[in-house]
């Protein structure tokens, strides 16, 4: 009986031995998820690879416009790995016919070797010159501080693009400067030959109408530097204050651009005209007020889109081409003292107040 008792205690740990190798041997291996994890008992967060993007500057740096646009973009897309590569077309500073073929050709090779995953390109001109012959490919493109209409370079057709509008804040700059000079009464608007102030001027027209104790007399567009110059001296007579809009292309004898920081410079010197604008680096160089663009708000923006395509594999056209809202009220005192302006409390204490000229600082 004993041994009966004994065999059958055999039999069942035998069976339950063959049951468990047979669990064993038939299980399917593990995935290896550790090249994906940070921790073993963590879940998936971010490829170790990291994304390749490509930034094309219109223009150039250091220059605080596009150098916020750059740090708000990076900061939106933190905390996701990327590797960035910059092209500088500097077409603000240079425009000749042969520099612009050459660096757009240098941005498309760029394109070509180091396959990016993702371009983000700034400002009008890297629309025109570079993302255009991109338009329905299966390369993103993600823009800011673009003034044209989506329609002008065929964005609202592509599947490939989505970014941010730089829209002016012309009504709030112009509110400033009556709340600084009320006696203002005529305006004179300067404009310089580039195509991407077009735009500019049909949306500050279209808003006319909410100042009708306003006169737009004067909207000049200027091509040479010296032109500009007799133009701001016959102002002193005939309007009461200055829209200086577009200053980046005046040229000089030899036809060369002539920096807007020496045009701005020049204008303190021989102008007791009030003036405005709409960015903020203008102030620092002398203009009066402006409500300024946010470079760094552009930047954020792009960098939110582009977030959202290379993280959440969003497509670019399903992602709403907008502008951003928010302005910086940007008031020049040493412009103010120099025009013999007092500003008031209110205007100082709303607003963000350049103390001195760029060039004094710098000396």
């Amino acid at each position: 009986m004993r041994l009966r008792t004994i065999r059958t205690a055999l039999l069942v740990v035998s069976g339950l031995l063959c049951y468990l190798l047979l669990q064993i041997f038939t299980l399917k291996p593990v995935e290896d998820t550790s090249r994906f994890l940070g921790r073993g008992d963590d879940p998936p967060s971010q490829p170790t690879t990291p994304f390749k993007i490509l930034h094309i500057m219109s223009y150039h740096s250091p220059w605080e416009w596009t150098d916020t646009q750059f740090e708000g973009f990076k900061e939106a897309l933190k905390p996701l790995p990327v590797e960035y590569r910059v092209l500088q077309m500097d077409l603000k500073q240079n425009r000749a016919p042969a520099w612009i073929a050459q660096v757009t050709e240098e941005a498309k090779d760029l394109i070509a070797t180091w396959e990016p995953d993702l371009v983000y390109a700034s400002d009008d001109d890297a629309q025109k010159y570079v993302t255009t012959a991109y338009l329905n490919t299966d390369l993103p493109f993600v823009f800011s501080a673009v003034n044209a209409a989506p329609e002008d370079f065929g964005f609202h057709e592509a599947q490939n693009v989505t970014g941010v509008l730089e829209t002016e804040h012309f009504v709030e700059s112009l509110r400033l400067l009556l709340e600084i000079v009320p006696s203002v009464k005529k305006i004179a608007v300067v404009l310089d030959e580039d195509e991407m102030w077009r735009p500019v001027v049909e949306r500050m027209r279209a808003q006319l109408a909410q100042f009708p104790e306003l006169e737009f007399p004067i909207w000049d567009t200027i091509g040479t530097y010296e032109e500009y110059k007799r133009k701001i001296l016959s102002y002193q007579e005939t309007v009461d204050a200055i829209g200086l809009i577009g200053i980046f292309s005046f040229k000089d004898e030899n036809g060369v651009d002539v920096k807007y920081q020496e045009v701005l410079e020049w204008t303190v010197e021989h102008s007791m005209l009030p003036d405005f604008s709409f960015w903020k680096d203008r102030v620092t160089y002398g203009t009066l007020c402006v409500v300024s663009v946010s470079g760094y708000e552009q930047g954020i923006a792009a960098g939110r889109l582009a977030k959202s395509i290379l993280s959440e594999g969003r497509s670019p056209s399903s992602l709403p081409i907008k502008a951003t809202e928010k302005g910086e009220p940007w008031v020049s005192l040493a412009r103010a003292r120099k025009l013999g302006i007092k500003l008031s409390s209110s205007v100082l204490l709303t607003s963000k107040v350049a103390t001195e000229f760029a060039w004094e600082s710098s000396k």
